[in-house]
């Protein structure tokens, strides 16, 4: 992601400049950029972070709950939240509660709220949870085994889920491109290709080739 990124911005300078660039990039440096609000808070406070699983350093409550029959994600992201979020579950006595009124004492009471939140979440298959936690606009979602990842009514809306014919097995199920551009309103959607399959197209219409050139490269087994 950052080479790719810093591809982009040397290409666009070398628009606006004529001059091209060289580009470092290391898997470590980009390990260490990717610490983020981890390294942030670190750097800042000194103190060595502990493992927290699933849960955010910072924001609480943030993490993944085990509801009745299933996992979710549920991401109070500010104090107001929290009071709606208190309010859906039915624990508005938590809100109220000095020790966890505000993100920062939520963060240092940690221990005391993650098991009654955790206690209330077991209570009801996770379907009934995002409901009510979306109707009242606190963020949430499941936890998807990869099956129900692409049963989701959004991966289809979002074409993540190609179903392409295939030369030699037939309907081949593909993961579809993140990548989306206004300009193309339909990106090609292809099978991966045979082995050679396009070997001749590219000799003869990017290089140039001629047959004959084509020929003597395949007996002599270069192709």
């Amino acid at each position: 992601m950052f080479a790719a990124n810093s591809i982009v911005a040397a290409l666009y300078a070398r628009e606006r400049t004529g001059r091209g660039d060289r580009i470092d990039t290391a898997l470590f440096d980009s390990t260490i950029a990717w610490l983020a609000n981890v390294g942030s808070n670190f750097l800042v406070s000194g103190a060595v972070p502990q493992r927290l699983g699933t849960a955010h350093s910072s924001i609480v409550p943030y993490q993944a709950f085990q509801a009745a029959d299933q996992s979710l994600i549920i991401a109070v992201g500010n104090d107001g939240q929290f009071v709606k979020f208190c309010e859906a579950i039915g624990r508005t006595e938590l809100a109220a509660d000095p020790r966890f009124k505000t993100n920062a004492q939520r963060v240092q009471n940690r221990g005391e709220l993650i098991p009654q939140i955790s206690a209330e979440i077991a209570r009801r298959p996770a379907a009934d949870w995002m409901h009510m936690l979306e109707r009242v606009g606190v963020p949430c979602g499941p936890v998807n085994t990869i099956d129900r990842a692409f049963a989701e009514p959004q991966t289809a809306a979002r074409g993540m889920l190609l179903d392409i014919p295939h030369p030699q097995i037939g309907p081949l199920k593909m993961a579809g491109s993140p990548l989306k551009l206004a300009s193309i309103e339909r990106p090609p959607r292809r099978p991966p290709p045979l082995l050679g399959e396009h070997t001749d197209d590219i000799l003869t219409n990017v290089l140039k080739l001629s047959s004959t050139d084509i020929q003597a490269m395949r007996k002599n087994k270069v192709i």
